[in-house]
């Protein structure tokens, strides 16, 4: 397993897998190891996929100070290891809280990607948010499903004040177009491949600066993919189209019937749209 040192002396790792030309993928969670992403639905018989543990998560160090574990302090791990791999240009990933990395990478150095590609992506970063109502419009297109009854009333228990973790196993099934055996293996191994302590700083005070970030985004020329799934609800189809507003070639694509996991979800649509999206010139 290859690592290198993050710009704190933090010892991070990365896993390989898959032929061609790099693609540096960035896994969401927030703070989870990216183990969960897999071979991203079969990318690798296209793309050889480099997935970062992020600091504190899979086999990548706890670092000193766990303020770097905000968000836009993330943005330097990504860039040691562009420069660990002797990249001029990165072709870069990120899913969910990790479109939020992505983003700030972008802004802050749009002259190192060539392409970048956000799945399901966290939209903090450009001043966008999620609302309760985004979810309940999402989660009544499944209406007919026999897990929706208990998601529903998870999601009025958390209109009234229940926290999250309270109501987190009935909501689950939102998350992935069909609520089957691989799904649900993938989402119980979500709690032993998540840092709570890195999460809960992920978000901290003055990680995000939208204004800024959205000025800066005017100045990259590389070619952007926002893919969202017909069923998600963060971000769904119309938040989607928004930021791919943002990029000055930023274009959006809406995988069908796919919820926050699209490549699990029909792992052929997903691969040919995001490996013909990396190989255009």
């Amino acid at each position: 397993m290859p690592t290198f040192s993050a710009y704190d002396g933090t010892e991070l790792a990365y896993h390989e897998k898959g032929d061609g030309e790099p693609l540096l993928c960035l896994p969401g969670g927030p703070m989870r190891a990216s183990a969960y992403l897999g071979d991203l639905g079969g990318l690798t018989a296209h793309r050889h996929l480099i997935l970062l543990d992020l600091r504190g998560t899979g086999d990548s160090a706890v670092p000193d100070d766990p303020a770097t574990y905000r968000c836009d302090r993330l943005v330097d791990d990504v860039e040691a290891l562009r420069m660990h791999l002797g990249l001029d240009r990165v072709d870069l990933l990120g899913h969910s809280a990790s479109g939020n990395i992505a983003t700030l990478y972008a802004a802050r150095h749009p002259k190192r990607v060539r392409t970048l590609v956000l799945v399901a992506p966290a939209t903090q970063a450009l001043g966008l948010t999620v609302t309760d109502r985004d979810h309940r419009e999402a989660a009544a297109l499944r209406a007919d499903e026999p897990w929706y009854p208990a998601a529903e009333a998870a999601l009025d228990a958390l209109a009234a004040g229940r926290g999250f973790a309270e109501v987190a196993d009935a909501l689950a099934p939102l998350a992935y177009g069909r609520w089957d055996a691989a799904a649900q293996a993938h989402r119980a191994a979500s709690a032993s491949e998540k840092n709570a302590e890195a999460a809960a700083a992920f978000h901290g005070d003055g990680a995000f600066d939208p204004a800024a970030t959205r000025a800066a985004l005017t100045e990259l020329a590389a070619p952007v993919l926002v893919l969202a799934g017909e069923w998600d609800g963060g971000p769904n189809p119309a938040h989607a189209e928004e930021v791919a507003g943002f990029f000055p070639h930023g274009v959006r694509q809406v995988q069908p019937r796919a919820g926050h996991f699209p490549w699990l979800d029909d792992p052929e649509w997903f691969v040919r749209r995001v490996a013909g999206f990396l190989a255009q010139d």
